[in-house]
């Protein structure tokens, strides 16, 4: 007769016994049956107002239409690209700023990160586009790059912090200067534990792109309002949701695939693995040793 061994607790909570197994199986049957009751009311409330009848979905089958939301997910990710890339380099510059040695720059660098952040972003846009009689794409991607940058500076500046102090103090006495010590060897170790941070950060910096059509900037979201607000489909607001909705989703969870892919390659990495040391052997007798 075999006896089954208990599962050893973790370092965050105790393994739940038989009794506390069912409860959370009794939990999640009731919280399942409520989102699909919700779904159910969703969709009955959907069919009640006739949003899905054809004439609300004719648009979809008109090759204009698709080139139109096509243009404007291809503006989207135009927008998004010119952002993320201006972010990560603004953010690495605001965060060596705030870890300089230097008061001036320190204060300098603190003092821009503290009001981008405070700032909205769409206030930023605005001026931008109506102060500095910008270009809607240039508006856009200044706004969001100015906020998304100041962000990732503390984002940057509060992982390299997190490194054990023993790494700096181990390349210091190596006589590297900062700069190597920031680079080859805080950096490194602190994107582990920033990278799921830098992504949320993006994601959030692909869904603003939308406050572009605000300033008639043509992107995906613009596309969909000209499309919901055409009186000759019947105004067709919840099928544009409905299409748009899982795209955004999408590309968001696109950016957490990457976000996953490069953390195991970053694992798999040659310069990231264990070296493996080899076994003590009986070594040259020092002369003067016996």
């Amino acid at each position: 007769m075999t006896t089954r061994t208990a599962p050893a607790s973790t370092a965050l909570y105790d393994i739940p016994g038989p009794a506390a197994r069912r409860r959370h199986r009794t939990y999640g049957i009731v919280s399942t049956a409520l989102i699909l009751a919700a779904a159910g009311w969703i969709v009955f409330l959907l069919l009640e107002t006739g949003q899905f009848s054809g004439v609300k979905w004719t648009p979809f089958a008109y090759k204009g239409i698709q080139e139109l939301l096509l243009r404007g997910l291809g503006n989207t990710l135009k927008a998004f690209a010119y952002a993320a890339v201006l972010s990560l380099v603004l953010g690495a510059v605001l965060a060596v700023g705030r870890l300089s040695d230097h008061r001036a720059v320190r204060w300098v660098s603190t003092l821009l990160v503290e009001f981008f952040r405070a700032m909205p972003v769409l206030v930023m846009i605005f001026f931008v586009f109506v102060a500095l009689k910008a270009q809607p794409l240039t508006a856009l991607v200044t706004g969001l790059a100015l906020y998304n940058g100041s962000v990732l500076a503390e984002v940057f500046r509060t992982g390299i912090n997190s490194v054990d102090r023993g790494q700096r103090e181990a390349a210091y006495a190596l006589g590297m200067r900062k700069t190597q010590v920031t680079t080859y060897v805080l950096a490194p170790q602190a994107v582990r534990a920033m990278l799921p941070t830098i992504i949320s950060q993006l994601v959030v910096a692909l869904k603003d792109t939308s406050l572009g059509f605000l300033i008639t900037y043509e992107e995906f979201l613009h596309a969909g309002k000209l499309i919901a607000s055409n009186l000759d489909y019947d105004l067709p607001f919840i099928p544009v949701v409905m299409v748009i909705s899982p795209i955004y989703i999408g590309m968001c969870m696109l950016l957490s695939w990457f976000a996953t892919w490069v953390a195991r390659q970053e694992r798999r990495s040659p310069k990231t693995k264990a070296v493996e040391v080899a076994p003590a052997e009986p070594g040259t007798v020092l002369p003067g040793v016996r």
